[in-house]
């Protein structure tokens, strides 16, 4: 049964029963980049991630930061959403490999319902943030595999406890 129907008209879960737990969700996106436009991302001779300069300026900082806004406004976003508490959100890009970069974004709170929906909003973000800051390179840049990879301290946990920050 899904829980956000009653009567066969869409409704918010009431929470008020719940117990207030301390909750996180971890989620992960992929950004798959042409070989040649993240190679012109990385520049000549540089090995280090925090070199990455677009076209718009530096893609991780803004990107990170965008997924952080996102995260925040999930409730404003997604209707069905409870707007919570955020007591912390981490953000990490990572290159993968020669032309791929893996976005991970963990979120606590301690509330009544889980931070799924605010991993999983903040995660998106920063990848199409990613996409946005360097999509003047390529539109061939894809946005793959949004996924949540872990939660904790609701009525069930998910995934891996070693991808949680």
């Amino acid at each position: 049964m899904l829980s956000h129907i009653e009567n066969g008209l869409p409704t918010m879960v009431d929470v008020g029963g719940k117990a207030v737990t301390r909750r996180t969700a971890t989620a992960r996106a992929v950004v798959d980049f042409p070989r040649e436009v993240f190679a012109q991302l990385l520049g000549e001779g540089s090995k280090e991630v925090s070199d990455l300069v677009g076209p718009k300026g530096p893609v991780f900082a803004t990107a990170v930061v965008a997924g952080i806004q996102g995260a925040k406004r999930t409730s404003e976003l997604i209707p069905m959403c409870h707007p919570l508490p955020i007591d912390g959100i981490e953000i990490t890009c990572k290159v993968l490999g020669d032309h791929e970069v893996e976005v991970l974004c963990t979120v606590k709170t301690t509330h009544k319902t889980g931070v799924e929906m605010e991993a999983l909003t903040g995660a998106s973000i920063a990848a199409l943030t990613l996409y946005d800051m360097t999509k003047a390179l390529s539109h061939e840049i894809v946005v793959r595999q949004l996924e949540l990879v872990h939660k904790s301290g609701g009525k069930s946990d998910h995934g891996s406890a070693d991808v949680a920050r």
